[in-house]
């Protein structure tokens, strides 16, 4: 944990930054400051004062965009907020777990265990589902970081709460989550079979079908 870190999380403690960095993050996209405005029912010129400190702070970055109507008269590019791609942690004292991680994958990988280590994750899935059997599938998720969200037949997840080390040894943190959502289901008293790698750039890689809500 850094000062830096200990600093950008403690802005979010003002209610209006927290309800400002909520609707940037919520979206999955980028947020003009009038609608991060009405959506946090506060006016332009404050949200746009507390945006930019946001970004200021790293806990999100801006860019600007260009007007629909293009020609004489169409204005200027409209300034846009999106979620920042960092990871800011806060720990006290200091703990270092993605180290550790990072040094159990390597061996998982040198082992060749990954078929091993996909068994332990749907266990510890299962784990993880004790104490909130017969809750929305959804509602347990959310409380475990995976930001989910519904399109058409498919309960997406756009964050991942395994992002760092996924980008060092993605094959097998991807089969490992998907293993972890499917025994987390299975634990919830909901059908895993719908639970399945769907990549997209910048969410989770696993997708549900919307069925396992219920």
């Amino acid at each position: 944990m850094s000062a830096d870190d200990l600093h950008a999380l403690s802005l979010l403690h003002d209610p209006v930054r927290r309800s400002l960095y909520d609707v940037v993050a919520g979206s999955g996209g980028e947020v003009g400051r009038g609608e991060a405005a009405e959506a946090a029912g506060v006016s332009r010129t404050l949200a746009g004062h507390h945006l930019d400190k946001l970004v200021e702070a790293g806990l999100l970055e801006s860019g600007f965009r260009a007007q629909d109507r293009k020609g004489p008269g169409s204005g200027r590019p409209a300034k846009v907020y999106r979620r920042a791609a960092g990871e800011r942690t806060v720990s006290l004292p200091p703990r270092d777990y993605a180290t550790l991680a990072s040094v159990l994958a390597d061996v998982v990988d040198l082992l060749g265990a990954e078929e091993q280590a996909e068994q332990a994750a749907r266990r510890a899935g299962a784990r993880l589902a004790r104490g909130h059997e017969g809750e929305p599938v959804e509602r347990v998720l959310r409380e475990r970081g995976y930001e989910p969200y519904a399109e058409d037949e498919t309960l997406r997840l756009r964050n991942c709460p395994f992002h760092a080390l996924s980008r060092e040894q993605p094959l097998l943190v991807c089969s490992m989550n998907l293993a972890l959502c499917q025994g987390l289901l299975e634990g919830l008293g909901a059908d895993p079979a719908g639970v399945r790698l769907d990549p997209r750039p910048g969410e989770c890689c696993v997708a549900l079908s919307k069925t396992n809500e219920d």
